[in-house]
């Protein structure tokens, strides 16, 4: 075992305690700023130790301006006799996030225009946004506005929209290294489960097994951040940092059923591209190209920056009816998909750790591993899988090509290539460069 590597424990029991702890942090109402956003860092703070900063609001970051602070205290839609129909306090979704405050008596054809719905699927609650545009609006099951009637309504939301400023979370964990691997989660969604709980429950899972690793060659960054505005803001504030940034996984969507799905960097070939198209491929996932769509990775990448930094998810966002819905809760994310996520992104994390160069110390002809009790001992049989480990590596080891380079040329797997690697050290036919 390398002295980086920890015994985990059972793929579902890890999965059992990421829904668990999910579970605690799906109610809050979160938002690109406020108190939610600030809960739900305390509440990641108790489980690693996590620095949480601010940036004001009207601090310019590159070509944005941090909003103004957004809070909720009530919102609903109710009938004259104060019957509540539409209840933020029954579920987050039902309130635009970032609707300004309004206390108004309207009639339907007035409220229509600020209700959103989905007709294909009538009993879920669609989840939308209102970040930078000042307006409001009310989010229901399709079925329930059926049955609304003609009014009138009275129309409340206790809002506030005031200067404050945008937090997030950071925690840098030190290795041999200075050369940095950041691992990225946004926390801005309210409650919704895989997008992204998932995410934040197996960073957050990473980042303690990290903590808890004898030894480590790179400095870990962990960021929880707001998407888009977050990781923007984090890169106005951070110029010294970039360059040690070697490696980069952005965790999202990463609790339903589905295949691992890894989505390249810019360039499609940096070392994070390989060490997950490695994992990926042997679970049977896939392997994308970069858009400059999608989650943070796309201001990573932005050319300014051009960060090594890929994308790890199981269900990609846009590509599953309950992405943004109210059912994309507790229930659709499971135990087994979050534990063999996390499985995959140390996996991942373990590649980037021993990927190495070696040299052979007996390059001429191939060395006679029999009288080093590295070979059967009974000839005439098709070498096996650790006799073809060994033969690979010595075959590649010139000094030039990496252990993750002879995994993928031999097609065998990365593990078995390291492992390889200890033997023949043991024996004297190799030297790390």
């Amino acid at each position: 075992m390398s002295t980086f590597e920890l015994a985990q424990p059972v793929a579902t029991e890890r999965g059992q305690a990421m829904h668990q702890w999910m579970a605690e942090l799906y109610p809050i109402c979160r938002s690109i700023t406020g108190d939610g956003l600030r809960e739900t860092l305390g509440l990641i703070g108790q489980q690693i130790p996590l620095e949480v900063k601010g940036v004001r609001s009207g601090t310019q970051v590159f070509d944005w301006t941090i909003n103004d602070e957004w809070n909720v205290r009530d919102a609903y839609i109710a009938d004259l006799d104060g019957h509540r129909l539409v209840d933020f306090r029954a579920h987050n979704l039902h309130l635009v996030n970032y609707s300004v405050p309004v206390r108004d008596r309207l009639s339907l054809e007035e409220l229509r225009p600020h209700l959103h719905t989905l007709p294909e699927h009538p009993d879920w609650i669609p989840y939308r946004t209102t970040y930078y545009s000042r307006s409001w609006g009310f989010c229901l099951p399709h079925l329930r506005l059926e049955t609304l009637g003609a009014g009138p309504f009275d129309v409340m939301i206790d809002t506030s929209l005031a200067p404050g400023e945008l937090n997030y979370g950071e925690l840098v964990i030190p290795g041999e290294e200075e050369a940095e691997v950041i691992i990225s989660a946004h926390v801005c969604h309210p409650s919704l489960a895989n997008d992204n709980l998932s995410g934040i429950a197996v960073a957050t899972e990473l980042a303690k097994a990290l903590l808890a690793a004898g030894h480590r060659r790179y400095t870990y960054r962990f960021l929880f951040a707001p998407g888009t505005i977050g990781s923007i803001a984090w890169l106005s504030e951070h110029p010294d940092d970039w360059p040690r940034v070697r490696h980069g996984l952005v965790l999202t969507g990463l609790g339903g059923a589905g295949r691992l799905v890894y989505k390249r960097t810019r360039h499609g070939s940096r070392l994070i591209d390989r060490a997950a198209a490695h994992v990926v491929d042997r679970s049977g996932g896939e392997i994308r190209d970069y858009s400059p769509y999608g989650y943070d990775e796309r201001q990573y990448n932005s050319v300014g920056f051009d960060l090594p930094v890929g994308r790890l998810s199981r269900t990609p966002h846009g590509e599953y009816p309950e992405y943004h819905t109210s059912a994309d809760n507790l229930d659709f994310v499971t135990a087994e998909e979050l534990g063999a996520s996390y499985e995959a992104v140390w996996e991942i994390i373990q590649i980037l750790e021993r990927d190495r160069t070696y040299r052979n110390l007996s390059p001429y002809g191939e060395p006679q591993l029999g009288k080093r009790g590295l070979y059967p001992t009974v000839g005439g049989r098709a070498a096996n899988d650790a006799v073809m480990a060994m033969l690979w590596t010595l075959g590649y080891s010139d000094g030039q090509h990496s252990l993750l380079h002879i995994a993928e040329v031999s097609a065998l797997d990365f593990n078995s290539i390291d492992e390889a690697v200890g033997k023949l050290v043991g024996a004297h036919l190799l030297e790390r460069i």
